[in-house]
Parts: structure tokens; sequence; C-alpha cells
């Protein structure tokens, strides 16, 4: 028996084929797909390329797989959050879709922020409203495009359009929902508080179903067309940061996982919802019943070191992360002077800044290549040191899990470890969010007896980075340094932004 995962992320759909018995892999496939920039700060992508990079990674996975398709026991699904595609009566899209990384909504947010009802966020909301997320989206479609919204029928996030292509039912899952900045995070259902906040009626929001519930089956024309046999039951799936949480096996309180890919998260599960009153993270719904997790977000972790790259002229160089990786770690702790704030696609937690842009402070000319990679290294570390913090205040965790792309140099491993502070566990296992989204399948369809059940075949980290003490006293220094510069510069930052 097989289980079917798909992750709909920002830059490619993946797909893998679980062997439900043994949590084993078999096969996976992934498809690339273009983000469009139509002005600054915009970023869109045509819903269809969703699909049809899930249909050919299908085909592909399942192909290289070599079992039958009838021993696909059920399918589960994974997205980016916070982006969503407007549909017509039809279910076809009426535009592109507008994607998380999106700031063009950065106005109604002030909005948002500077209402009389401030005060009363923490009780209503997960977090502060940001740029990007679907309820102040939606308020600038209805500001610039209202012919735009008196054609949409419904909004669906990315997993839930796909999910729609395979069952041709519409809806949504709590744990996607709650990342809208539209949903009451403490009873699951969407909030006429926020709607009202937002002056929104609701009328266009999909339904929402716990996320391991089962929403359809594969209907005939998406058996035609994927391969897959008709009638595999689909189930409401979740957002990425929870299906990925459930690769590893997190869903109860205790442990962190830091994760460094284009961007970079926080997260860690909760059994009661601590949002903090001050709103400098977020607190959305697991993929679990009575689960919760607090979150905290940079927009520029790896994208920071690719950024660097790519202004090399390294991006055709296949070994240039490999290269970049060691020579960091030729360059001592510092970097000589040199410190990086990451805001290179303005900031989340904890400024919650669109407008704010990334710095070198202290460039010499004695610096170089090395120099500038650990500085990135060191600067988005500090970023997450800050997030962590945060989610800590909610409730201190005892291990904490590193994983992402930045766990590949082995240099950026001991710098987390350094500026945690405290030993970091490397995550075992890949397309973590493809099998979180499985094994949520298999739960949810009857194949395991519980999500415990389902993740104690997963593999337990096992190689520790311990801090280094030299490092770690001289990063405790070198962070309060750090923590200054954005109050210091932040109005210098608007100005330079033109905005």
């Amino acid at each position: 028996m097989y289980l079917l995962g798909i992750d709909i992320g920002t830059s490619s759909v993946k797909t893998l084929v679980l062997d439900a018995a043994s949590g084993a892999a078999l096969a996976s496939a992934s498809q690339e797909y273009p983000v469009h920039q139509p002005q600054p700060g915009y970023a869109e992508q045509d819903a269809d390329d969703w699909w049809q990079a899930a249909v050919q990674t299908i085909r592909r996975a399942l192909d290289q797989s070599g079992i039958a398709r009838d021993q696909i026991a059920a399918i589960g699904l994974s997205g980016q959050m916070h982006g969503f595609v407007c549909l017509d009566r039809n279910h076809q899209p009426v535009r592109p879709a507008i994607i998380w990384a999106d700031t063009r909504s950065k106005p109604q947010v002030d909005i948002l922020l500077h209402q009389p009802e401030r005060a009363q966020m923490a009780a209503y909301a997960p977090g502060l409203p940001a740029a990007g997320f679907m309820g102040p989206t939606l308020m600038w479609l209805k500001a610039h495009e209202p012919d735009t919204l008196a054609q949409t029928q419904v909004v669906l996030l990315p997993k839930d359009y796909v999910r729609l292509k395979l069952t041709g039912e519409p809806g949504t899952d709590v744990s996607d929902a709650a990342a809208t900045w539209l949903l009451d995070v403490r009873s699951g259902q969407w909030s006429d508080w926020l709607l009202d906040r937002c002056g929104l009626d609701g009328r266009c929001l999909p339904r929402v179903h716990a996320s391991a519930e089962i929403a359809g089956a594969v209907t005939p024309a998406a058996a035609e067309i994927t391969g897959l046999p008709a009638g595999i039951p689909v189930i409401a799936g979740c957002a990425d940061q929870p299906a990925q949480a459930l690769g590893y096996g997190l869903f109860d309180p205790g442990t962190a996982l830091i994760t460094i890919g284009t961007g970079g998260q926080v997260f860690e599960a909760l059994d009661t919802p601590h949002i903090d009153p001050q709103l400098r993270s977020y607190v959305f719904n697991h993929a679990l019943p009575d689960r919760w997790y607090a979150a905290a977000a940079i927009l520029a972790g790896g994208l920071a070191l690719r950024w660097l790259r790519d202004t090399l002229g390294w991006s055709d160089r296949p070994d240039a992360y490999t290269a970049l990786s060691a020579r960091a770690e030729e360059t001592p702790a510092g970097a000589d002077g040199l410190v990086f704030l990451p805001y290179l696609s303005g900031e989340r937690t904890p400024h919650m800044d669109p407008l704010a842009s990334g710095l070198f402070l202290g460039l010499r000319l004695h610096h170089h290549v090395g120099h500038l990679a650990r500085a990135i290294m060191e600067g988005v570390t500090f970023a997450l040191r800050d997030c962590l913090a945060l989610v800590s205040e909610a409730a201190l965790p005892s291990r904490l899990i590193i994983s992402g792309g930045a766990t590949q140099s082995p240099v950026w491993r001991q710098i987390q470890a350094d500026i945690y502070q405290q030993s970091v566990w490397l995550a075992k296992g890949e397309q973590q969010a493809c099998v979180g989204a499985a094994l949520l399948a298999g739960w949810g369809c009857g194949v395991y007896e519980s999500m415990t059940d389902a993740t104690k075949r997963l593999p337990k980290p096992t190689e520790q980075i311990a801090p280094d003490a030299a490092h770690a006293e001289f990063y405790r220094e070198r962070g309060s340094l750090y923590a200054g510069l954005y109050d210091k510069l932040k109005d210098d930052m608007h100005r330079l932004s033109g905005r």
C-alpha cells in the first residue's frame, strides 16, 4: 500500500510516492515554474502552472516507482501559504494568482494597523497583518480591481486549487486558512471580526475542512490526465509549514524546527494557542486537531546567499554554494568586522516591515568574498535568533532541529549552534512537506491508527552540533550590535525605498 504526497511550493511542485508500511520514499519528481513580477513589489503565478506541474510530477513519480496505480491508497497535499487565486463560477481563474511574496497591499496593512481596534487584535488575530496575506490582498483587490471580485465565486490557496482540479470540490483546510488573516484560530472558523476589519463580506471564502478530512476523490477527468485511478480519496491537506513539521514527526510541544530555505522559519508546536500580546510572531492551527504552532519567519534566508552567488556571476557554477561555504569557513567569526542585515525583500518577524532593506555595515578594503558569505550566514542566523526568542516566549523548546538547504553547509550549521547558543540536531530526510502530506493522508484514510503511529516510521535526527564556547560568547556580544541596527536605520530605509 502506498501514499502520494504533493507539495505546491513557490518555485516548484514536488510529488513523492511513500511506502505506507516502511515510511520510505520510493520515488519523487519535481517541476519548476516562474514567479511573475509585472511591477516592482508584485509577485504572481499562473494557477495552471501549479496544476500542469502537479500532473507531470505525478506521472513521473508513479513511473519511477514501478508500482501499480491501484496501489495508491490516498493522496495528501501541502502548499505555499498566504497567497490565493480568484475563481469564477466555472472554477476558472479570473486573474493570475497573487502569492505570499507580493507587497502591493502594504497600504491596506497600514490601514489595518492604524484602526482604533488595533489594541483588540490579539484577542482575534493570529498575529499582525502582513502584505501578501489573503486578507490585506483582498482589500487591495476591492480597492483597485473591483471587477475581479465581482467575477469571483471562490478564492483558493495554491494546494486547494490543485485539489479542486483533482476532485472538482472547492475548499480549504484549517491550517492554510489560519494563515490568511481571516480565520479565528481558536475556533477554526472564518472570523467575522477580522472580515469586518478588512471590510470584506466573506462571500468568496471556501468551506474549511479538518486537515486530515477526506475532501473528495480523484475524478474520471483528473484520472485521465494524471494516470491515477478514479476514486482515490484526497484529503484536505495542510499548509507547507505544518506538513514539513509532520514530516519530522513534530506535533507535540518541546522541539523547535528552524528551517533556512529560500526564506527562514521557526516552528514550535503548541497544545494551546498562546498568542503574543504584542503580535510580534504568529500562532496558526496545526494539521492535527487541538494543536497549534507558534511561527516566526524571515523573508530572505538562503535567498540572501543566492543573491551573493548571482551578484558574483556564479549562477552557472555548479559548485557555487560549496565554494561560498568553503570561503566562509576560512573567515573568522564576525567576518572581520562586517555585519549584514538580511532584509533584501523587507522583513516579517519581528519588524513586520516590507520597506526594510538589506545592509552591509563595516565594509572595508580588506573584505573579500569569504567575508561577505560569512556575514550573510551570520546575519540570517541572527534574524532567526530573534524569531526563536519570540517563539520561545510561548514555550521554551528543549531541543532545536535545523533543516533546509543551509544545513548542506558545515560552517552554517556551526554558526547556527553558536548564535543560538544551544546544541542543534541535523534533520534527517528530504522533501518532508511531501512526506508529511502523505502521512496525514494515511491517517485521514485509516491506513494509520494515529499520527503517532504514522510518524514512528520516520528517521530520527542523530547528528548533534554543539556550540563552540568562544564563538558563542563572541556572538552574544555581537548580537547586541545587530539587534540595534534596524531601529537606528529604519527611517532611512523607508526614505530610500521611495514609498
